[in-house]
């Protein structure tokens, strides 16, 4: 399996759009245009067809991780707690 494949698998997963991917990438202060990340998308045979290198797909995973988490918390503090969404509030 190609990083190419591995981006187009997490894209269609989590229902991710193009501007999507380019604001992940942008958490990890990577900067990529939308054409450039649509030739990751093509087919193989396509004469514009880039392959994902191992730097874009680290960078975007990392930037997923802060997506869905949250940012890290600096040395020192206390990480935010997360309230559950299924817990009933008091009132």
């Amino acid at each position: 399996m190609t990083n190419n494949d591995i981006l187009k698998k997490l894209r269609v997963a989590l229902k991710l759009r193009d501007d999507d991917i380019v604001k992940i990438l942008a958490l990890v202060d990577f900067r990529i245009s939308k054409s450039e990340l649509g030739a990751f998308f093509r087919r193989e045979d396509h004469p514009k067809y880039m392959e994902c290198g191992d730097q874009i797909l680290r960078n975007f995973l990392n930037g997923l991780v802060i997506h869905l988490r949250g940012p890290m918390p600096k040395k020192g503090e206390k990480p935010k707690r997360q309230e559950n969404k299924t817990q009933k509030k008091s009132n």
